[in-house]
């Protein structure tokens, strides 16, 4: 029997007010149903925003290290139900197992981290100019929160998202992918379950076209955070700009690892294979650019090649499965597109063709893909994929490469293998990104470092670490004069007393 969700609003799990519901089946196996959930519309929103504003005067009075507590009460039951989690995001969004671990992990960090913030949330104080006077500046929550999250990340992004904007004393409504909805609704649970008061979080699930924009254009939403594809989040910025809202978008990727001459080759070819079809290609950071020297270009595809042809496609619960689907049939149909592009662009090496064979059949699987002799300008080398697909681009000079390295649209994630600890430094200075990283892939961020990009990889804002909590505060300066007279900063210059 199919597994009915609601939507949470106000502390209720409540259907869709018309009534309506989808479903969210398995990308490994399309006849396994997930669940069937809430269609929801702008009268769900609307009753969603209204219980968190009904309840942001409490929770923002609750002392920080109060809410801290709560958030050190989720992360404990998070990883007690670490793997209850984990086993259904593979069965709902396809990563592997163990990928599927690693993304509730995060949010685990995440909620440990934030709870620790609860007894800091540092301002400032700064010496007045003037005399017996006390200058500082203060956190202040928002408001409420709108929270749009993708379906790469189920557990981890609504974290990242979720966790800071509580500490600071927020509240929020989370619409997640229509295509993971299960592990989002999961989540909340154990939120609630972990002592989150009534009407703190609320959970609306539904299209974007529905859901999502009734989110942003509620003017009681002071603040939305989204992660998903460019197109959208230049439409989400332009519509919040009509009522001022602050607006963190995190958005797409075209991320290369560099590979020099004197590079480690083995630990290389480990990153490469991990980077490019780990998730099944299928993340933000995913290295889908491989720019390697010359020197040692043949040989190394030659290696990437054979690794790959070993890699096993299926269900992501089989322990013997390397690669898992991608997340639905237009995904398949999208990646298929790409890879009759490259084949006109570039030389195929292996894949570029979607798994039909035998249990495969039954899901959406992707063979994973290598292109060589790559031109930098192709759109194979420019346009995100966003599936298991890499582009080798060979080199010849640093200046070549940095170029190339800095010649798309994105600027994510990007990343060197080298020896040479010059060189290393220089693609810090270099290479235009909001994450680098020296002999490691593109992917691996963690939870007390600001994780953004450049470019249209977003506007600016930075999730995770200290450096959300600026995203999700108010800057307030405060000055307490105690001279008992008044004092007119940049006027009265002249402090002694002449009698």
């Amino acid at each position: 029997m199919t597994k009915t969700y609601q939507n949470l609003i106000g502390g209720d799990w409540k259907p869709a007010a018309s009534g309506a519901t989808f479903t969210s089946v398995s990308p490994a196996d399309h006849t396994k149903v997930i669940g069937e959930f809430p269609a929801s519309g702008p009268a769900d929103v609307e009753a969603a925003v209204a219980a968190a504003h009904r309840a942001f005067p409490a929770w923002s009075a609750m002392p920080a290290p109060k809410r801290g507590e709560v958030l050190f009460r989720i992360a404990r039951l998070l990883a007690e139900h670490k793997e209850e989690l984990s086993r259904l995001m593979t069965q709902e969004m396809g990563k592997v197992l163990a990928e599927a671990r690693g993304d509730v992990q995060e949010a685990i960090d995440v909620a440990y981290y934030m709870a620790g913030e609860g007894r800091r949330l540092f301002g400032q104080t700064v010496p007045s100019e003037m005399p017996d006077k006390f200058a500082m500046a203060i956190r202040r929550p928002i408001g409420v929160v709108g929270i749009i999250t993708p379906w790469n990340f189920p557990v981890a992004i609504p974290a990242w998202k979720l966790f800071p904007a509580l500490i600071c004393g927020n509240t929020a409504v989370i619409k997640p992918a229509s295509d993971t909805p299960a592990c989002l609704v999961r989540f909340v649970e154990l939120l609630v379950e972990g002592g989150l008061p009534d009407g703190v979080v609320n959970v609306v699930t539904g299209s974007g076209g529905e859901v999502g924009i009734a989110i942003v254009d509620h003017p009681d939403v002071k603040v939305i955070s989204f992660t998903g594809h460019t197109d959208t989040g230049v439409e989400i910025s332009t519509r919040a700009a009509k009522t001022l809202k602050r607006v963190s978008l995190e958005l797409g990727g075209k991320n290369p690892i560099v590979i020099w001459e004197d590079a480690d080759l083995d630990l290389a070819l480990d990153s490469v294979v991990w980077s490019a079809f780990g998730t099944s290609g299928q993340r933000c950071t995913a290295a889908s650019r491989l720019i390697v020297h010359r020197a040692v270009h043949d040989d190394f595809v030659h290696r990437l090649q054979q690794r790959v042809a070993k890699l096993v496609l299926g269900d992501g619960l089989d322990e013997k499965t390397d690669v898992g689907p991608v997340i639905n049939e237009s995904a398949v149909e999208r990646i298929a597109s790409y890879a009759a592009i490259g084949r006109d662009e570039a030389d195929l090496v292996i894949g570029g063709e979607p798994a039909r064979d035998g249990d495969l059949a039954k899901g959406s699987f992707f063979r994973p893909t290598i292109f060589a002799e790559v031109k930098a300008d192709a759109r194979i080398a420019q346009e995100e994929i966003f599936g298991p697909v890499t582009a080798v681009i060979g080199v010849d000079d640093w200046d070549e490469t940095v170029r190339i390295v800095n010649s798309v649209k994105y600027g994510l994630s990007t990343s060197l293998f080298t020896r040479d600890i010059n060189l290393a430094f220089r693609s810090i200075r270099d290479f235009d990104s909001g994450l680098g990283y020296v002999n490691h892939g593109t992917i691996g961020a963690e939870a007390h470092l600001p994780f953004g990009g450049t470019k249209a990889t977003g506007n600016g804002h930075r999730e995770v670490g200290q450096a959300a909590l600026d995203f999700f505060s108010e800057w307030k300066s405060v000055y307490i004069d105690y001279s008992g007279k008044l004092q007119r900063a940049q006027i009265d210059t002249t402090f002694i007393d002449e009698e």
